[in-house]
């Protein structure tokens, strides 16, 4: 088992592959669809990935163009937040 990453450098590298794809964590708080527990376990996933490097070159591009990398652990659980996002703007 990898030891985790630096908890600074995951929580600003996660915060940043939301803000790259216009999803706005604090609406999504104030939606409810994410809490502090949610976020604080996104970001241990984070701390968890071997794929650093490519993350901060993905997002030193700062083109969110291919869609939310594949290699990203948080992929699932950003995209699901980006289609409520997308809801709660419709409705």
């Amino acid at each position: 088992m990898r030891p985790l990453g630096d908890v600074r450098r995951h929580f600003w590298l996660a915060q940043r592959m939301a803000k790259l794809h216009e999803l706005d964590l604090s609406q999504a708080q104030a939606r409810g669809d994410i809490d502090q527990e949610t976020w604080s376990k996104m970001v241990e996933r984070c701390r968890g990935c071997a794929w650093t490097e490519g993350c901060e070159r993905f997002l030193r591009r700062g083109e969110a163009l291919e869609g939310l990398p594949g290699n990203c652990r948080n992929r699932e659980r950003f995209a699901g937040l980006l289609v409520d996002q997308i809801m709660g703007e419709n409705l």
